[in-house]
């Protein structure tokens, strides 16, 4: 079918398309009707709706996150060891320091699957699938990591009870509640990204151009941000995440349609503004000898970031069709839920309380939490994810009207 220029095609192109056209003509012949497929993007290998190297990539970003709080902080971790990380590790702790980064990996990680797992789903349906994702595993490390400070107060601090249940809200932050959980300030990050995805776009339909537009009014929202000096408008925007997540929305554009300058140029703005942030954040010059980064290397890491996650959208990770990365994929939220205090409480008991050597009680300790997130997943997110998004899609009945009438039971009096 040939559509002369300016001629805006309407109606169902899908019902009167040729067999023949190619994938990336109908994805363009989609973006322009505001009709996309409603299935997520074939993953390698054909398996629809997954991309394995995906979750390869996630592991990475958790297992450097981790690397970074037993190896590369100090505080709370130098009192598992015997001494700071630095002089635990001489030759790794400098490295280990820019672990943090994989949160900012994570977020352009974040950005593209979001993207792609609301494509056709309603409101409900992303409410629902966020909830029994998040939750389930989330409470049970609460109770792990609080049964953690009990049992061993010195690794860990424990909450009073009110605290402990308000973090079960996973609201803790802008309560200004103490955190069981460390790492929960970037689920608060994710929850705040998920609330504005959800009513600007997914509440109307993911399209291609909202998607766009999204980006564009979010990143915008982002420069202006920093002239409000208002801590409200920050909470909102979050200036030093939101070309993360901005720039995985434009990858996984580029992964479904195919490449186009306008995506392109979302993706490098996005880069621009998150070094920048990410320098900002992450270089002290001056600090602490354990905290000062190369800002060089900071944007180096970036960069890596994004262009791994470019590599998956341009299709070029076809190849990585292994099937534990699946595994892999699932063990990574529960491990970066429990690795942090329940790590440093493995570290001490290994380490001190043991004698194990540090670079043995490392690698101990990483595959305990391994092994640990795999039960967690095999029997809480496995079983009750599930119950818990049929329990969320039953909905109460309405209740009937006092204006109503009562139906007649019969035949006329």
């Amino acid at each position: 079918m040939n559509i002369r220029a300016g001629q805006r095609p309407f109606g169902n192109m899908s019902s009167i398309m040729p067999a023949s056209i190619s994938p990336s003509r109908t994805a363009r012949t989609a973006r322009l009707t505001e009709s996309a497929p409603t299935v997520p993007a074939a993953a390698p290998g054909g398996r629809p709706g997954r991309l394995l190297a995906l979750d390869g990539l996630r592991l990475v970003a958790a297992l450097m996150v981790c690397l970074y709080h037993y190896a590369g902080r100090g505080g709370e971790v130098s009192g598992s060891w015997r001494g700071s990380p630095s002089g635990v590790f001489p030759s790794l702790s400098p490295v280990s320091t820019y672990g943090c980064l994989g949160v900012q990996f994570f977020f352009v990680i974040s950005g593209f699957v979001i993207c792609m797992s609301s494509w056709g789903r309603t409101l409900g349906d992303f409410f629902r699938s966020r909830v029994s994702r998040l939750y389930p595993a989330y409470w049970v490390a609460l109770v792990l990591v609080t049964a953690a400070s009990i049992a061993l107060p010195v690794v860990v601090r424990a909450v009073r009870p009110d605290e402990f249940l308000v973090n079960l809200t996973m609201l803790q932050m802008p309560l200004g509640v103490p955190r069981v959980l460390g790492v929960c300030w970037t689920l608060w990050a994710e929850v705040r990204f998920y609330a504005l995805f959800a009513l600007l776009v997914v509440a109307r339909g993911v399209t291609y151009r909202r998607v766009v537009l999204f980006c564009a009014v979010w990143t915008l929202a982002v420069v202006l941000s920093t002239a409000s000096d208002s801590a409200l408008v920050d909470q909102i925007v979050m200036p030093e995440y939101a070309p993360f997540f901005i720039g995985g929305l434009a990858l996984y554009l580029i992964h479904r349609f195919g490449s186009d300058l306008m995506l392109w140029g979302i993706v490098g703005v996005s880069f621009l503004i998150g070094q920048h942030t990410a320098v900002r954040g992450l270089w002290h010059p001056g600090g602490h000898p354990e905290f000062v980064r190369h800002p060089w290397v900071i944007v180096l890491i970036v960069a890596l970031a994004y262009a791994t996650v470019a590599a998956v959208a341009l299709g070029w990770t076809r190849w990585a069709d292994w099937p534990w990365l699946v595994t892999a994929g699932a063990l990574t939220y529960p491990f970066y839920l429990v690795h942090e205090h329940l790590g440093w409480f493995v570290i001490r008991v290994l380490h001190r309380g043991l004698g194990v050597p540090p670079l043995s009680t490392l690698g101990l300790t990483v595959a305990a939490m391994l092994a640990l997130a795999w039960l967690i997943h095999r029997f809480v997110e496995r079983p009750f994810g599930p119950r818990l998004r049929r329990a969320l899609r039953k909905v109460r009945p309405a209740a009937p009207s006092a204006f109503s009438l009562p139906r007649s039971g019969g035949g006329g009096g």
